[in-house]
């Protein structure tokens, strides 16, 4: 293993910005070219394309986080050979990794494909927005490999310490994409089934180049095609770790897609503008993100060395870090929303929903920052349930019971805006609670 990209050595500091700084401008780019369908569909091809875009969101996140998650813990268990310095189970546990990506891959192309239009009637998703809607599943789920083996490589490259050559493919990509949104929609006419092509085609070339990078490389995650099978004790590891996870990634998105559900009844332009924002509002959690994907490898490899007192330090660095640009954005999204909300679509109506989501949520991203981040700690930590109990009955039940209640007495959309940093201040309580009570010289097993 190539020693400078282990976070066990060196300047805290340095370890961490230096790894989430290319997850900041990975992530940038993601949440660019994802930005990207919504701003060419909703200037090229209507408020109704752009209401079947932002209703895609939640649901595609729902199904395809579970699988997701799995790769966190995969990730977990990785990082924790490679700080041990254990060659042996770093390969085997890389391989079974990705036996598992092509599975799921099989998986998510099927459920994707037959069951999401069921599910979007289920969401109340108006009539006139419903066909557009399945139309943008139906072929964005036929290129799900490209999304899962994306992201399964690439959890395999940051366990190992590099998250450059991810941020380099991602660049790719996303400029491709951009350019296949522009040229099939903004050029050709096509509809929101193009939109999803161009994001389908880009992932599959981004995992291409994932894969021939760990084909080629030197290091103890190296992938040797033939050693790709299913090692039945890594499996029940990945599973141990990184089923929690998945059911998190679950959790959250169920909640937000039952969320969608209560929006969705305000018809199209409500569906709109709160997309729009949601897309903004995406870039602003870049920062949270990208510190908590850091940790989360700080802590397994740190932890797999012993060392308990380094890891405590860059936790604190970190989440300071996280807060700060997540509340300083905030405030910047809260006084310039409107201009921004217009830059998807400039029709009055859609434009007020999504800066009266902006004017009440902004001021709380400290909060949901730090449950992201002492969520990631845990799951570094070896306590991936812990997050996701906490994620269950904060972000799900909770949520859910709050608007079910709410509505039997009044009928607002300002219940599905305050819901979140309600629950925020749940969970951020509970993630303190539990952080407290961690001993990080108990989590290995």
């Amino acid at each position: 293993m190539n020693n400078k990209d282990l976070m066990t050595t060196g300047s805290i500091r340095k370890k961490l910005i230096s790894f989430a700084l290319p997850l900041f401008l990975g992530n940038l780019f993601q949440q660019l070219y994802n930005t990207a369908d919504s701003l060419i569909v909703g200037n090229f091809v209507g408020k109704n394309a752009l209401a079947a875009v932002s209703t895609a969101g939640n649901l595609i996140f729902m199904l395809i986080g579970f699988f997701n998650g799995i790769f966190v813990g995969a990730g977990v268990i990785i990082a924790r050979f490679i700080g041990a310095r254990d060659k042996e189970n770093t390969e085997r546990s890389v391989h079974t990794t990705v036996a598992l990506g092509l599975l799921f891959s099989v998986l998510m192309t099927a459920i994707g494909i037959i069951f999401t239009p069921k599910i979007l009637v289920l969401m109340s998703t108006p009539e006139n927005v419903l066909p557009e809607s399945i139309s943008y599943f139906r072929v964005y789920f036929a290129g799900s490999t490209g999304f899962i083996m994306y992201n399964c490589l690439v959890g395999i490259m940051q366990a190992s310490g590099d998250s450059r050559h991810p941020l380099h493919y991602l660049i790719m990509s996303s400029c491709i994409n951009v350019a296949l949104d522009l040229i099939l929609i903004a050029g050709l006419g096509f509809g929101v089934s193009a939109a999803a092509f161009a994001t389908a085609f880009s992932q599959v070339f981004s995992a291409i180049l994932c894969l021939i990078r760990l084909v080629r490389t030197d290091t103890d995650v190296k992938i040797v095609l033939s050693h790709i099978r299913f090692d039945m004790k890594m499996v029940q590891s990945v599973i141990r770790y990184g089923l929690p996870s998945g059911l998190q990634n679950s959790i959250m998105s169920f909640s937000n897609v039952v969320i969608q559900s209560y929006i969705n009844s305000y018809g199209e332009a409500a569906m709109a503008g709160i997309g729009a924002y949601v897309k903004v509002e995406g870039f602003i959690f870049i920062p949270i993100t990208s510190f908590a994907m850091a940790i989360t490898t700080f802590v397994s490899q740190n932890i797999g060395a012993g060392e308990y007192e380094r890891t405590k330090k860059g936790i604190r660095f970190g989440l300071a870090c996280a807060l700060i640009s997540a509340e300083t954005l905030g405030v910047i999204l809260f006084f310039f929303a409107q201009p921004l909300i217009k830059l998807f679509c400039n029709e009055p109506d859609v434009v007020f929903y999504g800066v009266q989501r902006a004017q009440i949520v902004t001021f709380f991203f400290f909060l949901c920052g730090l449950t992201h981040f002492m969520a990631a700690v845990m799951r570094g930590a070896g306590k991936p349930l812990i997050p996701m109990m906490v994620f269950l009955f904060c972000w799900c039940v909770a949520r859910i019971t709050i608007l079910t209640v709410t509505d039997q007495f009044i009928h607002t959309i300002y219940t599905t805006y305050w819901v979140y940093p309600i629950t925020w201040v749940l969970s951020s309580t509970a993630m303190l609670i539990f952080y407290r009570r961690l001993k990080f010289e108990n989590t290995i097993k």
